[in-house]
């Protein structure tokens, strides 16, 4: 079983990101997927978080997760000693930052950056960073394909930003395998 949990700030789309990847999961590649989130005060700003789970067999615990395999942060802001924990020994953190050296003190597990912020700024014309830091995850997991990430977002969002998602998603995709493999 893989498990994901999302950082994000309320507006985000920290729970959007976790139901499209579990939707590319089980719809497009025939996994089994479960996608919650969990949140405080509802307003925008405040810090949520969202999981994923993702398998091959039916998913029968639907408990928060305790560890996970990657954790995605949307905003670096949030990254601190109790967001860090419960990252399995193996795991990866996915942050969006231009400077993840800060970072690396506080954790031993890998660290994987980039400027997700810029990217859907330049796109979207919002810093709304989910589907760059989806596509990160793909480039960095293979937990699912890029294809099924796209026909995800294709089915599971408002079809005005579609196009421009998918752009998003495919372009961060491209820039974190080039740091991964130059890196």
């Amino acid at each position: 079983m893989h498990e994901i949990r999302w950082h994000g700030r309320g507006g985000q789309g920290g729970f959007t990101v976790a139901r499209l990847l579990g939707m590319a999961a089980s719809v497009f590649e025939g996994k089994y997927s479960l996608a919650f989130p969990s949140f405080g005060p509802e307003r925008r700003g405040a810090p949520v978080l969202g999981f994923t789970r993702i398998c091959d067999d039916p998913i029968t615990d639907r408990s928060m997760m305790d560890q996970c395999d990657y954790a995605v942060f949307l905003d670096e802001t949030l990254i601190g000693p109790g967001t860090l924990g419960g990252i399995r020994e193996e795991g990866v953190i996915l942050v969006n930052s231009v400077n993840p050296e800060q970072y690396s003190k506080m954790t031993d597990r890998k660290i994987v950056a980039f400027d997700a912020t810029t990217l859907a700024l330049e796109i979207l014309g919002r810093p709304i960073t989910n589907t760059s830091m989806l596509g990160a995850l793909v480039a960095v997991s293979g937990v699912v394909s890029l294809d099924s990430v796209k026909e995800a977002i294709r089915q599971g969002m408002n079809p005005s930003l579609v196009e421009k998602n998918c752009v998003v998603v495919e372009k961060a995709c491209g820039m974190v395998r080039e740091v991964i493999t130059n890196g």
